[in-house]
């Protein structure tokens, strides 16, 4: 998908705006949001809008018998924190978190409200469920994927790009997900490739590292899925282009915004599936028996023009497999 606004589907207000009073008899139930992306985002709104459109199938209609409350947390955890307390304060019935630090900060202010989580890599080893068929306490949700998948980068890069030798591995060491990512594409890696790493957690960091890695030959990138990387893809795929680094990503979006190839889960599809299990939760069930589940949809694209900058001829094979290929 396109990162495009779904204009007239998504308010710019934190508070999704009520249509009209519940009917008579019909009470109003709260659903909380906690997204990691910014409200300017376009992605951030095709994933909220997805959220809302498949509620409303489900018989949630915003004014009539559920009220959304939206917050940005943008990457950064002291907005999780600050915005995990006032979504516990307004009292919710059930709360949408996107990644694993806001569901971390929403666990930190309740252990009663129920979370339904999208985008966490790594629940278990992360401390927000017991185990993913019973997660136990008050959160269960959807796997953005399994560490396997890291793995599939790495022989992406050498089918794209064979003359690369050396592969810096962007990630976030702060994080579970960061660590298992990269351990994933160790284990993958044959003998004549050099893998190095960089962190992904500040912006002047990450430029000054890339740039030193640029400096030698038959370089690529590998860029893994944390909060810098999915709200900054602009940045990220302009430094692979101004270095000429060929660059595996773990969403379309930054295919979108320019890179080259990605292959990774629907980023979307989670948060229809995410409607299903609020759904559940409002008309009774507990989320301690709703086993956290794998994602159903794997997407490959390749931007031709990236490609064709970097000098590079796409496999006919490859752009067989590809879901989406950007002229």
């Amino acid at each position: 998908m396109r990162r495009r606004a779904f204009i007239g589907l998504v308010s710019g207000a934190v508070t999704w705006p009520l249509a009209a009073p519940a009917q008579q008899g019909e009470r109003m139930r709260r659903i909380g949001v906690l997204s990691h992306l910014s409200e300017n985002d376009p992605t951030a709104q095709q994933f909220v809008a997805a959220f809302r459109q498949r509620l409303q199938e489900l018989g949630w209609a915003a004014g009539r018998n559920a009220r959304i409350d939206i917050r940005w947390g943008a990457g950064d955890d002291a907005l999780y924190r600050r915005y995990a307390t006032e979504l516990v304060a307004s009292a919710p019935d059930v709360i949408l978190a996107a990644t694993t630090a806001s569901v971390l900060a929403l666990k930190r202010a309740t252990a009663v409200v129920p979370i339904v989580f999208v985008g966490v890599v790594d629940p278990v080893g992360s401390g927000l469920v017991a185990s993913l068929p019973r997660p136990g306490g008050n959160a269960t949700g959807f796997v953005l994927f399994e560490y396997a998948t890291a793995a599939k980068w790495l022989e992406l890069v050498k089918e794209i790009a064979p003359g690369v030798t050396r592969v810096a591995v962007l990630r976030d060491p702060a994080i579970a997900a960061g660590i298992g990512q990269f351990a994933a594409v160790q284990t993958v890696a044959p003998m004549n490739i050099e893998l190095s790493v960089v962190g992904l957690q500040q912006a002047d960091d990450i430029e000054r590292s890339i740039a030193e890695f640029a400096h030698g030959t038959n370089g690529g990138l590998i860029v893994t899925a944390a909060g810098f990387s999915v709200n900054h893809p602009d940045l990220i795929v302009a430094l692979a282009a101004r270095y000429k680094l060929p660059a595996v990503y773990p969403f379309r979006f930054f295919v979108n915004a320019g890179g080259l190839i990605s292959y990774g889960p629907d980023p979307v599809d989670p948060y229809r599936r995410a409607a299903g299990y609020v759904d559940r939760i409002l008309k009774g069930e507990k989320p301690t028996d709703l086993p956290v589940q794998a994602p159903t949809k794997y997407e490959l694209a390749i931007n031709l023009k990236a490609a064709k900058a970097l000098g590079l001829d796409v496999p006919p094979t490859l752009l067989a497999r590809a879901d989406e290929v950007i002229e």
